[in-house]
């Protein structure tokens, strides 16, 4: 069985990044390297009861620059509002404008940027 292992993002502040994905959205350090063979700084992230995890990749002689949707990668979440507003709390944009009207009921989704661009699709799980 081939197995889905991780997803791997480059970004231009590691311990920025660090910080938005487990303060905001409860990921966990599950393993670092401070140097790869490649020479990059690795770090892994998961989040409780996943397999997949978030491979954040530094270097400092690398430009991240994230074209607009390029990709992006989905989360779900028990309530959309309520994790939303936590969200929007701590400062975090939430996207498109106006998207509590547009999903009134059924699925409910909103997307958020992390520091570097990449889009973070939020969905909620029933």
């Amino acid at each position: 069985m081939t197995l889905f292992l991780h997803t791997r993002v480059r970004v231009s502040d590691l311990e920025k990044s660090i910080k938005f994905y487990c303060d905001n959205f409860e990921f966990q350090v599950k393993s670092r390297s401070e140097k790869s063979p490649a020479g990059n700084q690795i770090v892994h992230l998961e989040l409780p009861g996943n397999a997949h995890t978030l491979e954040l990749t530094y270097s400092p002689n690398y430009v991240v620059k994230v074209p607009d949707d390029l990709m992006h990668f989905a989360l779900g979440v028990p309530d959309l509002i309520a994790y939303c507003d936590k969200l929007e709390k701590a400062g975090i944009d939430i996207w498109p404008d106006g998207w509590r009207e547009q999903f009134p009921s059924g699925l409910k989704m909103a997307f958020v940027d992390d520091p570097d661009g990449y889009e973070i699709e939020l969905l909620e799980n029933d």
